[in-house]
């Protein structure tokens, strides 16, 4: 690194500067989605209820007023988050001699909250005002930290974005340096990680959602609820069309992506406990289940790997085998701690050429674990081609009909076997069909050029009126993996666990001298890990989102990781991890469901179809 004051040679540097972050990101080719917010609070004079006090008065956030309050010597700070006309700052960047400087006070924009704030202090009304204190504080389009190594670079860290800079710093600093030092952190870190955000993220995207996330910093954040600030920026060619049949959409890395499907006339309600959106999800579920169902999965990161040492390559990586010509196989990166970094489906194409998929928000992520992986002498090539690929899951019992009737493929499990990919055409659009399902269904997973997906999604629904072909989204998609207990990268899939400890022996090889084989063996041995575990849940009105505490015996055990409502099964499910001696089959648990100590017990999963007779028809 050249500075003003010489070259620094470092093995690893660290990006933490705050709001310059995004200029000292540029300097190396890196876009840091940072928007600098003014933040403004007030520091009144001594007060004669604090000094009655007998002891300091709690931090206070108040939703109402959108202010925090807390003491300052004998007086009080009130700091409003206004949720109207909040102003960005320095867009263009900062200048370099802005050193712990101050901004110009407006307070006259603050008075609606501070209005507010004397009704819940009624002291603060007639206090003096000691200085107003105006600044900037940094903000990233989902409110959350930066922290983790850089896209494309070796050893350069981000570790910035902080929206409430002190209460953030001590973790932040910790874990960097686990993760710098250890390859993985020892909780997980997924929702922090600096690469969830893209190039797609930079600009009008990130100062939107800058301005929303600083005007609702107080208020309640539903499950479920993607706020509007920003959106779209990522869509693929059916989304009018979708959204013409009633799809309320999610965000997830830029793309929008279809939850549900609303009747005509319904808007989404948000609320912890079941919405109205209950009973709609549960038709989709039951529509694939008993018929087809057709969503839209072009999300999902897509790469090329190929070359001579392909499949060395993948061998090295990967906890499970690779799969051998016109085969699919699920498969696990880990850390060198044995800890799930990343999962993926792997489809190989013919003997030098294969297909990854991963999860959406995995992409950066993914990607860079295999790039930075690859040996030297390695003759393998890793392209992200999830910009060329739409896809299309045609999934249920009737999948097999629906496609038959566009295709001159052989579809039967003979020519054409669960777990299986062929190049070949559907409605005269070529495709590579996966035959996988998410949903635990018999269906196809049909990637094909982008341009092509109106042509054939068009002829999918058109041909699927004769088999009651319905859309679905990922609320359902949701809730039928659960049914059939498959897990998730980043809730039940974290550098936390080892594949053992989350129930995946069968997607490992240990005959394979792959990466983390040693701490699996070495964590599998001590067994004294957190285990995951399937629960039957005997909820109310409302079901498990994930970070729920578990208890036993009248003390806390553990924490769910998801949850969801199985429709065709009808039960609430979810899963957690536990301490090993609740972990058995029938251990009988509670979990807190919004103030409820629900009744829960440990499962053999899946719920649905145990033995995979409906994959395999």
């Amino acid at each position: 690194m050249v500075t003003e004051q010489g070259t620094i040679v470092a093995d690893h540097v660290v990006n933490a500067a705050g709001g310059f972050a995004p200029q000292i990101g540029a300097m190396v080719g890196v876009q840091v989605p940072i928007v600098n917010m003014i933040h403004q609070y007030l520091v009144t004079e001594d007060l004669d209820v604090v000094k009655s006090l007998e002891r300091e008065i709690p931090v206070v956030r108040d939703p109402r007023a959108s202010c925090y309050y807390r003491q300052e010597r004998q007086g009080l700070i009130v700091g409003p988050y206004e949720t109207g006309g909040a102003q960005p700052w320095a867009l263009d960047g900062i200048d370099w001699s802005f050193d712990a400087e101050l901004l110009p006070p407006d307070i006259d924009r603050l008075l609606p909250w501070l209005e507010a704030a004397t009704k819940r202090v009624p002291a603060f009304e007639s206090a003096g005002i000691k200085r107003v204190v105006s600044g900037p504080i940094t903000h990233t389009p989902d409110g959350g930290f930066l922290i983790g190594p850089v896209e494309g670079l070796e050893n350069f860290w981000l570790c910035c974005g902080a929206g409430i800079g002190i209460t953030q710093g001590p973790g932040a600093g910790k874990y960097l340096a686990q993760w710098m030092t250890h390859g993985q952190t020892e909780i997980n870190v997924r929702e922090m990680e600096c690469r969830r955000f893209g190039s797609w993220s930079i600009g009008d995207y990130s100062v939107s959602k800058a301005v929303d996330e600083y005007h609702q910093m107080y208020q309640v954040h539903y499950p479920g609820e993607y706020r509007e600030a920003g959106r779209p920026v990522r869509t693929t060619p059916i989304y009018e069309k979708l959204a013409s049949r009633g799809a309320v959409f999610a965000e997830t890395f830029g793309w929008e992506r279809p939850k549900w499907f609303a009747p005509p006339g319904v808007e989404e309600s948000y609320g912890h406990r079941r919405m109205n959106c209950f009973d709609t999800v549960g038709e989709e579920c039951k529509a694939v289940r008993e018929r087809v169902g057709v969503i839209d999965v072009s999300a999902f990161s897509k790469f090329d790997v190929s070359g001579p040492d392909a499949e060395v390559f993948l061998d090295r990586i990967l906890a499970n085998r690779v799969p051998r010509r016109g085969r699919v196989t699920l498969a696990h990166a880990l850390t060198e701690l044995g800890g799930i970094e990343s999962e993926f489906t792997v489809s190989r194409l013919d003997e030098q050429r294969f297909y990854l998929l991963s999860a959406a928000v995995a992409r950066i992520h993914d990607h860079d674990w295999l790039v930075q992986h690859r040996h030297e002498a390695e003759r393998v090539d890793v392209k992200d081609v999830t910009e060329d690929y739409a896809a299309l899951l045609v999934t249920g019992p009737s999948s097999r009909e629906l496609l038959s009737k566009l295709t001159d493929a052989d579809l039967n499990s003979t020519a054409f076997p669960w777990l299986s990919a062929r190049e070949i055409e559907v409605a005269g659009v070529p495709v590579r069909a996966l035959r996988v399902s998410y949903v635990g269904e018999l269906g196809w997973e049909l990637h094909h050029a982008m341009r092509h997906m109106n042509e054939l999604y068009e002829a999918l629904m058109t041909v699927g009126k004769d088999f009651g072909v319905v859309d679905f989204g990922l609320y359902a998609m949701d809730a039928l993996r659960m049914e059939k207990g498959y897990r998730a990268w980043g809730s039940e899939l974290t550098t936390e666990l080892t594949p053992i400890e989350a129930g995946l022996e069968r997607f490992v090889d240990f005959n394979s001298p792959f990466m983390g084989k040693e701490a699996v063996l070495k964590r599998s041995r001590e067994s004294k890990e957190s285990r995951l575990v399937y629960l039957s849940v005997e909820a109310i009105d409302a079901d498990a989102h994930g970070n729920e505490p578990v208890y036993a015996d009248g003390r806390l055990v553990g924490l769910t990781t998801s949850g969801a409502f199985g429709y065709v099964v009808g039960r609430s499910i979810a899963f957690a991890f536990v301490e090993p001696a609740y972990a058995e089959l029938g251990a009988e648990l509670e979990i807190s469901i919004l103030g409820n100590r629900c009744a829960a017990q440990v499962i053999a999963d899946p719920l649905y179809d145990a033995r995979n007779q409906r994959l395999r028809a």
